[in-house]
């Protein structure tokens, strides 16, 4: 628990005269005022609904808004109570006619760092999903709400977290949002959430699951170890969406080890296949030799440097190229080294298109025709607005909690981010989920990848999961599925019926232990 002084806030009151009764002198003297803002207080609403799914029509609880966050303060190491620090949005979906203690709950978030809980909730897990469409096929505004039966309500409760300047979360009137923007502070603050939620619910001996996205993986897999250490809150499984747990497998930049821009490889041949750069080939076939390629020959060629012969370096030129659909033009040029936002904007620069980032089956026009990075990333672009319209709308319109507060999909307030928790190394929480599978061996650890995601590559986070150290019999406890789409793979409808299939399936079984 992080400990703070008290927030006050001084503001001088108009100077009044005191006199002296010795004297008889009249002096002037000032009295400083305090001001404590309004305490808060959880603002939450409470609807209910049905969701059919088949013949069965489930009923479920609802609740909305937000819980006020407080943590312990001590001053002079004596104990003050506890003192209001932030105000957190959770959407919450409970089964009406189950039994609490035997039915698993799910705590649900996305990454970032900066990101709402929007998309996995509207996109995958929730009871209501946006509809906007796919690839080729996008819905116009203002897009559109359905039920969703495929829904992980089926066989799990749900709370959905929107960490601090996400969402509707926000310190409380003047508090420093600052503390929360950062790797150790989120950590802190998420788990108290978690904490706090299941105590209310009477929940501790529920079936507790974790599901992250992006960022929130590296949340997820440290949040097990965390909520262990300090809780003794052990869990039944973590599911990692679009996993990295360790940014230097997709670091080009600041580490410069050219671990990258080997396991970005078969990413980038997926995107080539998906857009016609790879004639009549098959992917399946593609992603065989590429996966071999960036697993051995690719990182030796790049850790040769100008050992490399001519002959060696020729053929890794024609390898690479054949591989990306790139020129070997430009792979000569780049030293052999594609890094991601430059590949694509490079792939389709003869069509004046740029591939996305998040899912490169979306390309959307080049503001440039000769820019060497993107404007921006035409997959984001075709996602944002059906979410922000799908959320605002059932939030208030069906959930019934209402806020004036912007609901921050996207959050550029909490940038930069902090992880001065890893000074002097990279970022990496696969040591906290190693640890945690250790403590707990019950511990099952779902990894969901999608073949197009250029954010967090399959063959990087499979990468990482396969360096993991721990004990050979519970990598039994470790599986890995994947789905042609791209970051959230559940845009792609024939993977967004999978992967809940799938998820359900393994919420399940761990369930069981």
């Amino acid at each position: 628990m992080v400990t703070v002084c008290p927030t006050i806030l001084p503001q001088k009151s108009a100077p009044q005269l005191r006199v002296d009764p010795e004297s008889q002198t009249t002096t002037e003297t000032v009295t400083e005022v305090t001001k404590r803002p309004a305490e808060p207080t959880d603002d939450l609403v409470t609807t209910s609904h049905t969701l059919r799914i088949g013949r069965r029509t489930l009923r479920y609880t609802a609740v909305a808004g937000r819980l006020v966050l407080r943590e312990e303060l001590y001053e002079d190491g004596v104990f003050k109570g506890l003192r209001p620090r932030a105000q957190v949005s959770v959407t919450t979906y409970t089964l009406d006619d189950a039994k609490p203690a035997q039915r698993p709950v799910t705590f649900a978030f996305n990454g970032g760092p900066g990101s709402s809980s929007v998309w996995l909730h509207m996109g995958l897990f929730g009871p209501r999903r946006v509809l906007m469409g796919d690839v080729g096929d996008l819905i116009s505004p203002p897009y559109g709400l359905a039920d969703n039966p495929e829904s992980l309500l089926a066989v799990s409760d749900l709370v959905f977290i929107d960490p601090v300047s996400t969402g509707h979360s926000r310190a409380v009137e003047g508090g420093k949002p600052g503390t929360y923007h950062g790797f150790q502070g989120d950590l802190e603050s998420v788990a108290e959430v978690i904490r706090l939620w299941i105590a209310r619910n009477n929940r501790w001996m529920s079936p507790k699951f974790l599901a992250g996205e992006s960022y929130g993986t590296l949340r997820a897999a440290a949040l097990a170890e965390f909520l262990q250490e300090r809780y003794g809150l052990y869990l039944n499984g973590i599911m990692l969406i679009s996993s990295v747990l360790d940014l230097s497998s997709i670091d080009f930049e600041n580490q410069r080890n050219d671990r990258a821009h080997a396991l970005y490889l078969p990413t980038y041949a997926a995107a080539s296949h998906y857009h016609g750069r790879q004639g009549r080939r098959g992917l399946a076939s593609l992603l065989t030799e590429a996966d071999a390629y960036a697993s051995r020959d690719y990182p030796w060629v790049l850790s040769r440097g100008d050992r490399l012969t001519s002959a060696e370096r020729a053929d890794a030129v024609a390898t690479v190229a054949r591989l990306t659909g790139l020129t070997e033009d430009y792979v000569d040029r780049a030293e052999l080294r594609i890094e991601h936002l430059r590949f694509f904007t490079e792939l389709l620069r003869d069509r004046r298109l740029v591939v996305g980032r998040l899912d490169c089956r979306f390309a959307g026009p080049a503001e440039s025709g000769i820019a060497e990075l993107s404007e921006k990333d035409p997959s984001f672009d075709a996602i944002v607005g059906p979410y922000a319209a799908a959320f605002n709308a059932y939030i208030r319109d069906e959930l019934e909690y209402r806020n004036d507060l912007h609901y921050e999909q996207i959050s550029s307030r909490v940038q930069p981010w902090s992880y001065k928790d890893f000074e002097g190394r990279p970022v990496d929480v696969s040591p906290n989920l190693e640890r945690a599978m250790r403590q707990n061996p019950h511990l099952k650890v779902h990894v969901a990848h999608g073949r197009y995601d250029g954010a967090t590559p399959y063959f990087a986070a499979q990468d990482v999961v396969a360096h993991l150290r721990i004990p050979d019999s519970l990598r039994a406890n470790i599986e890995h599925r994947y789905y042609d789409a791209g970051h959230m793979m559940y845009v792609h409808e024939p993977s967004r019926l999978q992967q809940s299939a799938d998820l359900a399936d393994f919420v399940v079984r761990a369930a069981q232990g």
